[in-house]
């Protein structure tokens, strides 16, 4: 029997999330690492001794033409993944982008053009799909088991303090970070629409309560419109004391009410579905722990192995770019509603 071939991955961006994706690429059993890239070069040589990776660059550009990366993973900061990811696609690279997918919807369709021109794949990072509560309350909605569904809440209670954004030359800068919504919370509004579907319209309000220092709201209420008749709110800060104290999802239907909880949807808080128990579910994954602060679930290794799947022809992706590209259409949406103080359709 013919070997199968390892796919051959390269990573740019050595900073917090880039390291966890050379680390679950070098342990997959089909996957190569042979390139890392960071303008801080230290980063990226620290990252290739420790996974053994034989190409380190500074410059992105000198990695595009190389003839062995089968995938790039995007790890920099939200404005540079558009271009990027446009300049990997067009050099024939399959090109896995770190959430958000991008911060303007233009370069979201800009990117998404690149993907069907080139016939390569664009995986976007939704690594909280992954979570046990948030598949189980997937199927049982994909089932019909929830009955009609009427309304879908999101509670995002996080504390991100002023050391966070001190430490980062790009978080807290709109046109470079594109906002809350964006950086700390678009897992969340992901989830939503993966279970309850297409937002119709949005009224937003947003205030800027504790960081003075950012160029956007750290603070927020929506209302949201569903295409299929519900009715839904985002109650979202970063200004919760000290820590991060919830980041839950509500779900009611007339057959059913669940509440994906904890502080990042790893748990199960509340079940009451007609005919069915409560089910037993595995262990959630830990948070993605970066010193002084956290971030959502770290199921970047089921993210990494559904690449590799795909491109073995095992698997369907599980995230596509039009699904990446609804979340930053929400988003815009509520920015755009909070600035015009008015109910903002989506097309």
């Amino acid at each position: 029997m013919k070997k199968r071939k390892k796919i051959n991955f390269a990573v740019i961006g050595c900073g917090h999330i880039g390291p966890r994706h050379a680390g679950h690429i070098y342990n997959n059993k089909d996957a190569n690492l042979i390139a890392v890239c960071d303008i801080k070069i230290r980063r990226a040589k620290e990252v290739a001794e420790k996974y053994n990776c034989p190409i380190v660059e500074r410059d992105y550009k000198k990695l595009l033409n190389n003839k062995d990366i089968d995938v790039v993973n995007i790890c920099v900061p939200n404005y540079l993944h558009a271009k990027m990811t446009i300049d990997f696609l067009e050099n024939g690279k399959h090109v896995v982008c770190e959430k958000p997918m991008c911060i303007k919807t233009k370069e979201g369709l800009e990117m998404i053009s690149h993907e069907k021109r080139t016939g390569k794949y664009l995986f976007i990072v939704k690594q909280n799909r992954y979570n046990p509560p948030v598949t189980e309350v997937k199927k049982v909605i994909d089932k019909g088991l929830l009955g009609k569904i009427y309304m879908c809440n999101a509670s995002l209670y996080w504390n991100r303090n002023s050391k966070y954004y001190s430490r980062s030359d790009w978080k807290g800068i709109k046109n470079k970070d594109g906002g809350t919504l964006f950086t700390q919370f678009s897992h969340f509004i992901d989830i939503l629409l993966w279970l309850n579907g297409k937002v119709k319209s949005v009224v937003a309000e947003t205030k800027n309560y504790t960081h003075p220092s950012i160029e956007f709201e750290d603070t927020g209420v929506v209302i949201l419109k569903f295409d299929n008749g519900s009715i839904g709110t985002i109650n979202f800060t970063t200004c919760a004391y000290e820590r991060n104290m919830e980041g839950s999802i509500y779900i009611l239907g007339t057959k059913g009410s669940v509440k994906i909880g904890g502080e990042y949807i790893n748990m199960l808080d509340f079940w009451s579905v007609s005919g069915i128990k409560k089910p037993i579910l595995k262990k959630s994954s830990p948070p993605n722990n970066y010193g002084f602060y956290q971030g959502s679930m770290s199921n970047h290794d089921k993210v990494i192995q559904n690449v590799v799947d795909v491109l073995m022809e095992k698997e369907d992706i599980k995230t596509t770019s039009e699904e990446g590209l609804e979340t930053v259409k929400v988003v815009n949406a509520i920015y755009k509603s909070a600035k015009e103080h008015k109910e903002i359709y989506l097309k």
